[in-house]
């Protein structure tokens, strides 16, 4: 069964930042390891365009699909994508180039706003931080300053519940939407004061500027999870229950396996898109790892429901919704659940 990965960029401009950021090489298959051979019990073959952005919480359960024949069990060609962030997904989404992406929390608004459906939750993330030059020791400080940010992102998120929680705005900064490889490159010549942004990324950062400040991180939060997940364009998931039953199938599978072998989950991630086994290692630190059973439990007792309109309410109030759709029509719980059955 065909495996192919790809970098994503509609311009030049696009492929360099996604190649900057993620270290993603155009490889074959045979790059990451030769996936095993797996019979299918399904007569035909489904193609599904598949997006993810080349950290672990983005790639380890499609590394591991890859690696233990996942796709071909269930008939599946699959062709992944990197993306630098989850905005640029769900508009892949929207215009079908992709079929399935992975989203950090910032960027739960979009399916929020019925853009796309959220299809399978996947980790609790615990990688954001407010980060600013040495010198400044507070959020409070921050007042006046530059302070960079990819719009959209768990980065803008965790900049705007920290200004919010220090009695500020985002009118009190000097804020500069920046694409994430910019922010590496400003943090690290210090062209910016501060930035909302997350690892493994911010490793990079640090290996230039040790003397960084980290003011915030999303343990601050007790109130506020930190989900990312899997999501499907709206044409998919109405027209095509199949492909969604099948990739939901695929990932349950993944999502299980990862979770009792967090330690191959990361040489796997790290094989998939030729990063150092280290980096993924640490990436992996900032990372709460679902079960299976804790995601199906999380679905059936209304736990996920509740993060959502907590979600939901942090983007009304920050400005990026003004009309949400109710968190049991952009998750669809019901059809991860189903693929289990």
């Amino acid at each position: 069964m065909r495996f192919t990965r790809k970098i994503a960029g509609a311009t030049a401009v696009g492929a360099a930042v996604a190649l900057l950021l993620t270290a993603c090489t155009s490889a074959d298959p045979g790059d990451g390891g030769t996936a095993p051979e797996a019979e299918s019990e399904y007569d035909d073959v489904i193609d599904v365009n598949f997006g993810y952005i080349a950290d672990f919480n983005g790639t380890s359960l499609l590394a591991i699909a890859e690696d233990q024949g996942l796709w071909a069990k269930y008939g599946l060609d699959v062709t992944a994508t990197s993306f630098t962030n989850g905005p640029l997904q769900i508009q892949a989404l929207g215009t079908g180039d992709l079929d399935f992406g992975y989203i950090g929390p910032g960027a739960f608004w979009l399916p929020a706003s019925g853009q796309a459906k959220i299809v399978a939750m996947n980790t609790l993330g615990q990688a954001d931080r407010v980060v600013a030059q040495a010198g400044i020791d507070s959020i409070e400080d921050l007042e006046g300053k530059t302070v960079a940010v990819p719009e959209g992102t768990s980065g803008d998120m965790i900049l705007t519940l920290s200004l919010e929680k220090a009695g500020m705005t985002k009118d009190d900064v000097n804020l500069v939407p920046m694409e994430p490889a910019a922010i590496v490159a400003a943090l690290s010549s210090k062209q910016v004061d501060a930035a909302g942004f997350w690892y493994p990324a911010l490793a990079t950062v640090k290996a230039q500027v040790p003397d960084l400040v980290e003011l915030a991180k999303n343990s601050d939060f007790d109130d506020v999870a930190f989900p990312t997940a899997f999501v499907a364009g709206n044409d998919v998931v109405a027209d095509e229950p199949e492909k969604i039953d099948r990739v939901l199938k695929a990932l349950r599978e993944a999502i299980a396996y990862r979770a009792d072998n967090v330690d191959e989950a990361i040489v796997l991630t790290a094989e998939f898109s030729a990063l150092d086994p280290a980096q993924v290692e640490a990436d992996a630190g900032n990372v709460e790892i679902l079960s299976l059973e804790d995601i199906d439990q999380y679905t059936e007792d209304g736990t996920i429901d509740t993060w959502l309109t907590t979600m939901v309410d942090y983007f009304v109030e920050a400005g990026k919704l003004s009309d949400p759709v109710d968190p049991a029509e952009f998750y669809t719980g019901d059809l991860f659940l189903e693929a289990g059955e």
